[in-house]
């Protein structure tokens, strides 16, 4: 998959999600989706750690792409 289709995916999926909810629920949406990507950072983290595999490049490299995106 290309970085464009998986953006059109993503956005998709978001219009669907968010279509006749109200805007408190989208937040929430918002708010419980922004944590299942931190949870996730955390744990492919504590995998990259655990693995002996101990490049601080590594593990703070989905973080890092986050904050260029905003």
């Amino acid at each position: 998959m290309q970085s464009c289709e998986l953006v059109a995916l993503v956005s998709s999926i978001a219009c669907c999600l968010a279509k006749d909810r109200s805007a408190t629920e989208i937040a929430l949406l918002s708010s419980i989706f922004n944590q299942l990507s931190d949870t996730l950072e955390t744990i492919a983290a504590h995998q990259l750690l655990c693995s002996g595999d101990k490049d601080v490049e590594d593990i703070f490299f989905f973080q890092r792409e986050q904050e260029n995106q905003e």
